[in-house]
């Protein structure tokens, strides 16, 4: 098929598409459901659920040393393993981001999804016998085992969801599993309440519940499509690509769908599967990658868990007593868990660069606020309350765009070949920034004190002049649509770029 029959076509079906506009379905309101639920909540609780109970666990440390050596550690090795036990959950993060591209390739999405349950369920029961065995260790291996599971789920369910949804509702699906990392974080400091579950008697109870939507998922997932795309273009089996897509839609009515996903297909069977190695040798693949790279590690380096770790002590200097901080915290985690459930709502009418570009931007202004508060907090009277203004507005602004966005962006610019190659890298990047801010603030903030926010507002600005001049919007776009964007802007042929993206060679056109 000659590269401009195959150009026609693929106009043709895109305007199709786009005179469609389809429905959120009730199958694809509960795939998205059990995915995020499942997946995505758990990231979000293990994110937070160690921190509430965290002097009390470090209390079970030492005495568990004690009863096995009559002696109790020295307060320096206590804080190392406290260290390592929450490092521990970055670095089987990254771990897991590794994964992502064979997995999926080999497993299939929701494959992927259901195997990585093993990864939260085997840890959960550890960490939930972890006081009755007398074992510290238990909770140290487990941390990295559900680091693993939030490393997979992080990519994989984003990839998963956004090959499921059509066009027009991508956006807002999109932004679902950013919605239940912060339904996971809220519930953890909920479930940690002192009233609750932080006690002595509690906490392995605390740990031990990730495993319960990990089994829901288990239990319901096996009912819900693969992904089509994944299905046509990596498995060959277009009738099973379709029986999926009806399913999902709700109505026989798929063709248009159908034949998009079988254009790409043609246009990718050639080169196969994208490596790391070959997405970063590609130059039609150059911008893509650049651009995954800055914005997500804009998301962890904007400081985001800084404000978190630094919360506390700015509401203590607020003259929030020690005994409330905690319903503070929580009342933080629920401002979180709105403004993302507002952004589904906003994606698909101001589009992804637009609320990056507001994020990042009100971060960048809240870091530079809070710097000029805590600085000035023992002079001038109410600027604690100005701190705690700041903590708010920059979660309000994170929790607008650059928490949910970037994960989106990914599945958006890369065609399916290269996605999870590229969601390997997004991933790898994520957690090495993640792991790298919890290692080096501590340090930054002993060092430069109230200014240490300045160094994340830089980082702010900058991801916003970046995305402002580089990154393009991807609302209401078929996939082949934004490829073609990027062509123009990696300035390679714009006659088959999906070929060069997959080969990065020129066609000879025959006319």
């Amino acid at each position: 098929m000659g590269a401009f029959e195959i150009a026609n076509r693929e106009c043709r079906e895109e305007k199709r598409i786009q005179d469609r506009v389809l429905r959120f379905t009730l199958i694809l309101a509960l795939v998205t459901l059990v995915a995020a639920f499942g997946s995505s909540f758990q990231y979000g609780y293990n994110v937070s659920v160690v921190n509430s109970p965290s002097e009390i666990m470090k209390n079970f440390y030492n005495e568990t040393y004690y009863k096995r050596n009559s002696e109790y550690m020295s307060s320096t090795v206590v804080t190392l393993l406290w260290s390592v036990t929450v490092s521990m959950f970055p670095l089987g993060g990254f771990i897991g981001s590794l994964m992502v591209a064979p997995m999926v390739n080999k497993c299939g999405r929701k494959g992927t999804l259901l195997i990585n349950n093993i990864f939260s369920i085997v840890p959960a029961i550890l960490m939930g016998c972890s006081k009755v065995a007398g074992s510290f260790e238990l909770i140290i291996f487990s941390r990295i085992v559900v680091g693993i599971c939030a490393g997979l789920s992080s990519n994989v369910v984003p990839m998963y969801l956004g090959e499921l949804a059509p066009k027009n509702l991508r956006g807002a699906i999109g932004v679902v599993p950013q919605l239940f990392i912060t339904v996971g974080i809220l519930t953890a400091q909920i479930f940690g309440l002192r009233i609750i579950l932080t006690s002595e008697e509690g906490w392995p109870i605390l740990l031990g519940l990730t495993g319960i939507p990990a089994a829901l998922q288990l239990l319901f997932l096996p009912f819900f499509p693969e992904s089509p795309r994944y299905t046509l273009i990596q498995k060959g089996d277009e009738e099973g690509a379709r029986k999926a897509l009806k399913k999902l839609r709700n109505s026989d009515d798929v063709e248009a769908e159908v034949e998009e996903i079988r254009m790409e297909d043609e246009l990718e069977r050639a080169a196969g599967r994208v490596s790391v190695l070959k997405l970063f040798a590609t130059k039609s693949l150059r911008w893509q990658l650049i651009s995954i790279i800055i914005l997500m590690a804009g998301q962890q380096l904007s400081g985001v868990n800084a404000i978190y770790y630094y919360a506390d002590q700015i509401y203590g200097e607020a003259g929030v007593n020690d005994q409330d901080v905690q319903y503070v915290t929580v009342g933080t985690g629920a401002v979180n868990v709105l403004i993302t459930f507002s952004a589904i709502f906003i994606v698909e009418r101001l589009g992804r660069r637009l609320l990056i570009l507001i994020g990042f931007s009100i971060c960048c202004l809240a870091c530079i606020v809070l710097t000029v508060a805590l600085s000035l907090q023992d002079t001038v009277a109410g600027m604690p309350y100005v701190s705690i203004a700041c903590v708010i507005a920059y979660v309000v602004g994170h929790a607008i765009g650059p928490s949910p966005i970037p994960s989106l962006i990914i599945t958006e610019i890369f065609l399916q070949s290269s996605r999870p190659a590229a969601f390997m890298v997004g991933g790898t990047v994520h957690w090495l920034s993640n792991f790298t801010v919890g290692l080096i603030f501590p340090f930054i903030q002993e060092g430069l004190g109230a200014y240490s926010f300045i160094i994340f507002g830089v980082i702010c600005l900058l991801t916003t002049i970046y995305t402002y001049f580089i990154v393009p919007e991807t609302k209401a776009k078929t996939f082949m649509e934004i490829n073609r964007i990027f062509t123009k802007i990696n300035k390679v042929s714009e006659v088959q770029p999906e070929k060069q993206e997959l080969q990065d060679f020129k066609l000879s056109i025959a006319l």
